[in-house]
């Protein structure tokens, strides 16, 4: 096996994410970052999102060459053209993404091959507060169902002990399970 091979685990560079464990260790500091969106309405139920640069590492980001654009709507029934996932979806699309980087990074760095790895996620919406028909029934998810399916060359437990830090270690997860001040204020 080349060097280079041995170094590459599930599509990771073990070596690249030691490396940058090692720097924020040294460097606090490097850990900070801040991602952003713009979103625009397109008419009816639909919204455009485009996501480009990031602050992180300590400095701006603009290795991007394009944009990245998220397209949303509504499905017909809640009087959308079902041309797009709707918002409640792309959440769960967010969590499953998350789940599956916080899952695959450590197993490369314990040495664990990932064969395949699917989450399938279920999530309920009562209208009652998206429509505010009642006070009572919060307007967002009440609870959602992640499934993981996994296939890897460790033991349950190993896979379990994986799953359980993905978990924790989740920014989406901890996003979903803990409140986050969100402040909305009117441009100019």
């Amino acid at each position: 096996m080349s060097a280079i091979t041995a170094n590459i685990q599930n599509g990771v560079s073990v070596e690249q994410l030691v490396g940058t464990i090692q720097a924020v260790k040294g460097t606090p500091g490097l850990a900070k970052f801040k991602f952003r969106s713009s979103s625009r309405w397109v008419g009816g139920a639909k919204c455009k999102t485009t996501i480009k640069s990031f602050f992180g590492a300590g400095q701006e980001d603009a290795s991007r060459k394009d944009s990245f654009v998220y397209q949303c709507d509504e499905p017909a029934v809640l009087l959308g053209t079902n041309e797009a996932p709707n918002a409640v979806e792309a959440v769960l699309h967010a969590l499953s993404s998350c789940l599956t980087v916080s899952f695959v990074y450590p197993a490369a760095a314990k040495g664990v091959r990932v064969d395949s790895l699917e989450f399938t996620m279920e999530g309920d919406v009562d209208l009652h507060g998206f429509l505010n028909l009642s006070d009572k029934v919060r307007p967002g998810f009440q609870n959602i169902r992640v499934t993981a399916h996994v296939k890897a060359d460790a033991p349950q437990a190993v896979i379990q002990e994986l799953l359980e830090y993905a978990m924790k270690t989740s920014p989406v997860m901890d996003t979903l399970r803990n409140p986050v001040p969100v402040t909305v204020e009117l441009g100019h």
